[in-house]
């Protein structure tokens, strides 16, 4: 019993390998010894050259980790994922107990295996036996032999999950000589495994019994054993009962052989003449897999032997493979699997004994990253026996291959070559950001998860499976049905993601799909159907540059491939002529704006699941575009707002040229920049050309103003534009007097545009306002040389120093930091078309969220950007909702106490420049902002973070994205929930005090709440961007900011005001905590609070009826009511 619990116990026993262990002893052993201690060490003693270890441990540090830390934090990790020694007393006294029981099972008489009255009522068997009718007897007979196989023994297995699995070798005596065929085999092991959960079911020991499917395979059912108490959780004891290695000859079971019979199988009295049986390579593998688990046991731990890098390499690669979620369910990447592909390097000497852990991964990743199993497989066996099935006939039989070391059983056998395809994606990418100096390479791909929802840009899913049934029929898949025992899941899953692989392979870099898992059951329950699997999920990973296009062009019309297109496209596919003169076979997929473009996928696979799967539309959830309702611009059902931005930076552009070219101005313009988010496409709501109805103003002169008895105007947003004018010596060095200039500076622009160029202008001290094309831009001059003149400080001994003041801050904020920051996300958007949207998304959450003014535009822009310039270990995102998702992500996990968040635009700063921004950070974190952003314009002083969010506010930002976020993926997550994406941009109002009811009438942006009004009242303007000489509209004309302006200046020492500025309805007042305690009484300090005596001592106290007056009375017109949550507070 080599394999037995007591022999673990033995091996743990033994001595360790002399290699670190005995050395360690002889240092321990030397103060006891009667030996003198040495004296005092000599110079030369002192500065001996390290020894080759110490030299070989630095070097490995120096190459391989990008610093020490990281070889610190692998350390850690491997000790937190190892199994402790005090645990692994417990496991064993529970092995040996199960032993024991197991021997002591008593045996039963022989009856056909179709009678199982002999079963208790409390088992029923763990198989799905159809067709039911079957030759063979079965008797129980105590196992020949139990052996501990696995990840245990090898000491390789990972928290949180322990699994300890045990081989039951069934005796001979219960098999007859054609129990390969039609399932016998399988079924006897399942009656086996009844008998014995009949049994332990009774005994004390155990904390439950329950049956599972070995990784989601319904052929192969296992025992799952736990202890009692609060010991449960520790371990699961997994029993698979298999045949004596040389029970079954080799050769029935070779790929190419058929072990199911079709008559039987589809419940024919006779099988039909002449018709050949098809091979049933999956159902021998599942057979052939039993038979060979005690030498892959031997196998493993050869090559395990004299290798602790081995152990550390695994836990590594089992980490990597949980975070991805590929090492679970049916066509998994198990841990079994890398253990056999880490030994078959060894094999190769890819690996060698010496290798640490990292290496070991690093080496694992590397051949996963450059080696495709679905085209060359590859072979552990070592002489080739001529008999031997070749790796040619694996191909054939299966979609990727690694054949173990007997020959005979493929690994991969219900891997799909998607999910490989998947796996060496992941290892290419990780191998990048090992590589890659900027990336914390640790946290990224061992401690982040991937979850299907955040990896891929778009998902879907197939809500009922038990559809597959019908394309299995339209696939024509009747062999593979059989040969997966009925399981049309399993059969038709590799045949519906090629296809859909073939349909996007322009557009899709990857088409992945989730793997199909069973939950375990208890032992009387009946054992799941193939549909119990629940949804299956699709992700799509998109080639930006292809994945939107209209566009799918075919082989021309005469070649002979033209026939395939049009078989494969069905109806959609029509004849085209090109601009080249050529006609070819085409599809043209609808959509005109861009947001309908990025679901041209969605039509692409309904289109075909239908035509070739005989999957309907309505078992197709595709949640690809849920959220972006919530930036839809105008009632009529548009886009979102891409065309709309990029017409307002063409007209923008329009105008930077007029004023460059404008003649008779006394200083020449030197640069115009635009600072507005719509701008750098991340305004929420992107302005829309309008032009102002006068019937529904009051007139002034040239220019219109709001009407008393009307609704509030629509919002007419400045669109803001910094203008720099050259230098020159004429330009005075008081700031007064550079006002002055400025001001006249705007008057000439106005006067100039308006003659040279016809447009309409509205001058102002400050700037300038200028219609064109419906958008109303907002210039303003800047001169270079202002934020340093403001800079100025004559101290006390008529000296002059140049020192920051609040205003030059501001002003340099304005003319420099913001243009540049515009220009540099402007940029972004090109290479990135969905960064806008994403922002945008971001941006509307955090408004509805009610915390826009907590949280400065720019700041979140910058974190936006972030994800798409640092991705590790996402790829950039492709779709809006996988940004916004992510963003959410961000802003939940990061550890905003302890690190700065680095923005690398431009790729400005180097490896170095990080460093010492996070060393810097470190040494002066009490005097930053709680949030802090470095970009290469902006190392030190996180300008954009700098008065906000507050440390509360900041608190709250996270507990609401993390909130937002577990609801968002459950609910995406769901197919046959209630997709309504809006629920996470309707914020809880039970958490503020007060609420401030305003009249829908007075609220200009109405139309952007999230849930819009029914109908709509006008609002005094029509779409037109032709209107050249018209009166000037209202602008920038907002009651409800005016009133939060008055509300706040008034009440600012007493409570915090939150508002939606994208149409909320609703102002939501919490009163400051410290403001309601009493105030000794001083008549200088008595705004907005009443006097009252407390322990015969006059104090203040807040007014609060007298304050909910005034907000009723400040508002008047605009509020509708004040809603006092009194139960919350106490006056």
């Amino acid at each position: 019993m080599a394999g037995s619990p007591e022999a673990a116990e033995e091996a743990e026993q033994r001595p360790e390998p002399p290699a670190g262990g005995a050395v360690r002893r002889g240092k321990r052993a030397a103060p006891t010894a009667a030996a003198p201690q040495p004296a005092k060490l000599s110079r030369a003693e002192l500065y001996k050259p390290p020894t080759s270890e110490e030299l070989t441990q630095l070097k490995e540090t120096e190459d391989l980790f990008h610093s020490s830390l990281l070889r610190l934090q692998i350390e850690e990790l491997l000790k937190e994922v190892t199994l402790k020694e005090k645990k692994k007393k417990k496991i064993d006294a529970f092995l040996h107990e199960i032993n024991s029981l197991l021997s002591a099972i008593p045996e039963t008489p022989e009856t056909e295996l179709t009678d199982q009255a002999w079963l208790s009522k409390d088992v029923k068997v763990p198989f799905l036996q159809v067709p039911f009718n079957v030759k063979g007897k079965f008797r129980f007979v105590p196992p020949a032999e139990l052996k501990v196989v696995g990840s245990y023994l090898l000491g390789t297995c990972v928290r949180p999950e322990i699994n300890v699995d045990i081989a039951v070798t069934m005796p001979r005596e219960i098999f007859q000589d054609k129990d390969n065929l039609n399932q016998r085999y399988h079924r006897k092991r399942a009656l086996y495994l009844s008998h014995i959960a009949q049994h332990l079911s009774k005994e004390k020991l155990f904390g439950s019994v329950k049956f599972a499917y070995m990784n989601s395979n319904h052929l192969k059912p296992i025992l799952l054993l736990r202890p009692q108490g609060k010991d449960e959780k520790i371990v699961t004891v997994r029993l698979h009962a298999c045949p004596d290695s040389d029970l079954f000859k080799p050769s029935r079971f070779y790929p190419s052989k058929n072990n199911v019979r079709t008559a039987w199988f589809m419940e024919q009295s006779t099988p039909k003449e002449g018709a050949t049986e098809p091979p049933t390579p999956h159902y021998n593998n599942s057979i052939l897999c039993d038979t060979v688990m005690l030498s892959h046991l031997h196998f493993l731990s050869n090559a395990a032997t004299d290798f602790p890098g081995m152990k550390d390499g695994l836990a590594l690669l089992k980490v990597w493979l949980n975070q991805r979620q590929l090492s679970k369910g049916l066509g998994c990447f198990s841990g079994f699997l890398i253990s056999m592909l880490v030994a078959y390097l060894l094999m190769k000497r890819k690996i060698v004994k010496m290798m640490s852990g990292y290496q070991v991964l690093r080496s694992t990743l590397q051949f996963l990253a450059t080696t495709d199993l679905s085209v060359t497989g590859i072979s552990l066996a070592k002489d080739a026996d001529p008999s031997l099935p070749v790796l040619d006939d694996f191909h054939q039989a299966f979609e990727v291959v690694f054949v173990d070391p007997s020959g005979l059983v493929n690994l991969c056998a219900d891997m799909t070559a998607s999910k490989y395809h998947q796996v060496q994606f992941e290892a290419k990418r990780s191998m990048e950001i090992l590589d890659d100096r900027m990336v914390d390479g640790f946290q990224v791909l061992l401690m982040t998860q991937k979850p299907m929802l955040r990896t891929f840009d778009h998902i879907f899913h197939l809500k009922h499976v038990s559809k597959l049934q019908g394309t299995c029929k339209k696939m024509q898949l009747l062999n593979e049905l059989m040969d997966r025992g009925g399981n049309y899941v399993a059969a038709a899953l590799p045949f519906v993601v090629s296809l859909l692989a073939r349909g996007l392979s322009q557009r899709a870099q990857l088409v992945a799909h989730s793997l199909p898992q069973v939950p375990e059951w208890p032992i009387d329950a009946e054992p799941p159907k193939h549909k119990d699997v629940g949804p299956l999920t699709f992700g799509l990973l998109f080639v930006p540059e292809f994945a939107a296009s209209t566009l799918e062009k075919g082989p021309q019309a005469d070649h002979p491939e033209a026939l395939e297109f049009r078989t494969f496209w069905g109806e959609k596919s029509e004849l085209r002529r090109f601009q080249d003169g050529s006609i070819c076979e085409a599809v043209v997929w609808e959509a005109s704006t861009a947001c309908q473009k990025r679901l041209i996928p969605e039509q692409i696979i309904r289109h075909l699941l239908k035509l070739h799967a005989d999957i309907p539309e309505s078992s197709i959830c595709y949640p690809g575009a849920l959220l972006e309702s919530v930036i839809r611009t105008g009632k009529e059902a548009g886009g979102t707002g891409e065309e709309a931005m990029v017409s307002v930076v063409c007209s923008y552009d329009d105008l930077s040229r007029k004023l460059w070219k404008l003649k008779d101005l006394p200083l020449t313009v030197t640069a115009v920049q635009g600072v507005h988010p719509a701008l750098r496409y991340t305004d929420v709501f992107p302005p829309i050309p309008m032009k102002p109805i006068y019937s529904f103003h009051n007139r002034s002169k040239h220019f219109l103003l709001p009407s008393g008895e009307k609704p509030c105007p629509a919002y007419i947003t400045p669109l803001k534009i910094i203008c720099h004018m050259e230098g020159s010596g004429q330009w005075p060095q008081d700031k007064g007097a550079i006002q002055r200039i400025k001001a006249a500076f705007h008057l000439q622009l106005a006067e100039l545009l308006r003659h040279q160029h016809q447009l309409v202008c509205r001058p102002a001290v400050t700037h300038t306002d200028v219609y064109k094309d419906g958008y109303v831009f907002r210039l303003q001059v800047a001169y270079h040389r202002e934020p340093l003149i403001l800079k100025e400080v004559v101290t006390p001994e008529g000296m002059l120093k140049y020192q920051d003041t609040e205003e030059s801050r501001q002003l340099e904020l304005e003319m420099l930091h913001l243009p540049y920051l515009t220009s540099s996300l402007h940029g972004l958007q090109q290479q990135h078309p969905v960064f806008g949207s994403t922002s945008r998304l971001a941006k509307r959450w955090i408004s509805a969220q009610l915390l826009s003014d907590s949280i400065s535009e720019e700041c979140v822009d910058l974190l936006v950007a972030f994800l798409f310039l640092h991705p590790a270990p996402f790829t950039p995102p492709s779709s809006p909702q996988v940004g916004f998702l992510r963003f959410l992500n961000l802003l939940a996990t990061f550890d905003w106490k302890n690190n700065p968040l680095i923005v690398n635009l431009n790729t400005g700063l180097t490896d170095s420049d990080c460093t010492e921004i996070k060393n810097k950070f470190v040494a002066a974190r009490t005097r930053l902002p709680v949030m802090f952003l470095a970009t290469p314009k902006d190392q030190w002083s996180s300008m954009w973070t700098r008065e906000r969010p507050s440390a509360q506010i900041l608190q709250r930002l996270v507990l609401l994205a993390s909130e937002s976020l577990r609801a968002l993926e459950e609910q995406l997550m769901d197919p046959l929930s209630d997709q309504d994406g809006k629920m996470v941009f309707r914020p809880p109002l039970d958490f503020y005090d007060v609420l401030i009811h305003l009249n829908p009438n007075q609220i200009p942006r109405l139309l952007e709440s999230v849930d819009r009004p029914v109908k709509s009242v006008s609002r005094g303007v029509v779409k037109n961007s032709s209107a050249m000489n018209i009166l000037f509209p209202v602008v920038d004309y907002d009651p409800v900011q005016l009133y939060l302006q008055e509300l706040r200046n008034a009440f600012d020492d007493l409570a915090l005001f939150f508002y939606d500025k994208h149409g909320g309805e609703v102002i939501a007042v919490l009163w400051k905590p410290l403001s309601f305690q009493p105030q000794p009484f001083k008549v200088s300090s008595m705004k907005g609070r009443k006097v009252t005596t407390l322990n015969n001592e006059l104090v203040c106290v807040p007014n609060v009826e007298a304050i909910l007056e005034d907000f009723e009375i400040l508002g008047e017109g605009l509020v509708k009511s004040v809603e006092a949550r009194t139960e919350k507070w106490t006056i």
